[in-house]
């Protein structure tokens, strides 16, 4: 059963629950109106039968002879039906009168009927139809005798009534249902039709089509927000495929120079015999594009590994002051053969929560590029300073600085400014590795807006709590 309600489609299934709700609901409505008209008609009954017991006690007297006698309804009102009227005495035992009407429809529980007078009406099988009788004690007029009238209606006709009632509700219900189920099908349809536009759309889009967007009608409905999250899906989809083909392009064009320089040294190498200087020379050569390779690959793993979310950190009290002088030791001999210097910078010693590797990385990096990209005999500033909530880290340098053009994707991977020899020498990475590695530690790298020459890039890092400060303090 599970298995044939999904093979249909939306708008079968929708239609069939339409079409069973309606069925429950017209069928409901049907019984409350059956119930409705019933009970109204009974009441309908049951009030002419109580017209009636006063009518009869109104036209039955006694004649000189000693005899019950009336004066007949339909004689007085010609409009009025004919009674069906039983008196009997006090006690039940005895019948003293019978209308005509009685005596046509005739009723042996009625002697049992009045022997139990009561206030309410009782049904039974009379012949041929049922017939609905009333007895209760009454005198006549101007009487004091008291005795059990008895007046009876026939529930032929409201029966009648109620059952061609029903042959019409039977009837009509089959053709409402039929009638809701073409509307709904028609309606289910048409709400659908924006969906299957779309998916026509969806299947006509491919990986060299992701520029494409699937169609929106309405903005402000269901179908529309579905298109517009499938569109913002697209576009993200389609941002990282750009990516995708840039980031494999620059990687090509990065290992093949490395590895071209390493074959097109090994072919001179072997043209002709050389003396083992020569040798010790080329094979020098070519560990350098390795180790340029190596460490290409190793900075592609730190990004790959980044962005999977594979990278772990190892959260520590880090001291920035000594973080900075620590990089600066460590990069000073590729500052010394440019005859440039490194200077640390600023009183404070700020204490953060970070991974003091990564945070390492980070600033390496920084500097690293500031060497780069400064003139020889210039100076690389690491400026530690902090605010109340954050330790900061300035990386100044006395280069060429960023242009406004490049300021915006100095960041992204394989992303070199500038058209300096400088540039020649890195990957394009260190920049995108450093914003990681801060960011990782829950702070944030910017480039900031420099006086004169050179670029200043900060590292902000959330402080310790004060708590935490007070604990390093002491």
């Amino acid at each position: 059963m599970k298995r044939w309600w999904r093979s249909h489609s939306v708008r079968v299934r929708l239609t069939l629950w339409y079409v069973a709700t309606m069925v429950i609901v017209l069928g409901v409505y049907a019984a409350v109106i059956l119930l409705f008209v019933s009970r109204s008609a009974s009441e309908s009954l049951e009030g002419q039968l109580r017209r009636d017991f006063q009518l009869a006690a109104a036209t039955i007297y006694r004649a000189p002879d000693g005899s019950l006698t009336w004066d007949e309804p339909e004689q007085i009102v010609p409009e009025q039906d004919p009674l069906w009227v039983q008196v009997w005495s006090l006690d039940g035992r005895e019948l003293l009168f019978r209308s005509a009407e009685a005596e046509r429809l005739h009723v042996s529980e009625s002697q049992a009927l009045a022997m139990r007078a009561a206030l309410q009406s009782v049904t039974v099988q009379g012949e041929p139809v049922p017939i609905r009788i009333l007895s209760r004690l009454s005198g006549f007029r101007a009487g004091s005798e008291r005795f059990v009238i008895q007046v009876g209606r026939s529930e032929g006709p409201m029966r009648e009534d109620m059952r061609q009632l029903a042959l019409v509700l039977v009837l009509g219900l089959p053709l409402a249902v039929a009638v809701a189920g073409l509307g709904g099908y028609s309606l289910a349809r048409r709400a659908l039709l924006p969906v299957e536009r779309m998916t026509e759309r969806a299947q006509s889009i491919t990986a060299e089509r992701l520029g494409d967007r699937l169609p929106v009608d309405n903005h402000d409905d269901e179908m529309g927000r579905l298109a517009l999250v499938f569109n913002a899906t697209l576009g993200r989809l389609q941002a990282s495929f750009e990516q995708m083909r840039r980031f494999t392009a620059d990687v090509s064009h990065e290992l093949r120079t490395p590895l071209t320089s390493i074959r097109s040294v090994g072919e001179v190498g072997l043209r002709e015999h050389r003396n083992d200087q020569q040798y010790r020379g080329i094979i020098g050569s070519m560990l350098e594009e390795a180790d340029r390779l190596a460490s290409l690959v190793d900075r592609l793993l730190t990004l790959s590994r980044a962005e999977s979310g594979q990278a772990k950190l190892s959260i520590v009290d880090v001291d920035l002051r000594d973080l900075a002088d620590n990089v600066a030791s460590h990069l000073g001999v590729l500052a010394e053969e440019k005859r440039q210097s490194i200077v640390v910078e600023g009183k404070e010693s700020p204490h953060v929560s970070a991974d003091r590797l990564v945070l390492r990385q980070a600033l390496i990096s920084l500097v690293d590029n500031a060497i780069k990209f400064s003139p020889a005999g210039g100076c690389i500033r690491i400026r530690v300073s902090e605010t109340p909530q954050s330790g900061v880290v300035d990386v100044i340098d006395t280069g060429i600085g960023v242009d406004a053009a490049d300021r915006a994707r100095i960041f992204d991977r394989f992303y070199r400014a500038g058209d300096g020899t400088a540039q020649e020498s890195g990957s394009g990475l260190g920049l995108s590795i450093a914003k990681w590695a801060v960011e990782a530690n829950g702070g944030c790298l910017t480039l900031e807006a420099s006086e004169g020459s050179g670029s200043t890039f900060r590292i902000t890092v959330p402080g310790l709590p004060q708590a935490a400060r007070r604990r390093v303090a002491g």
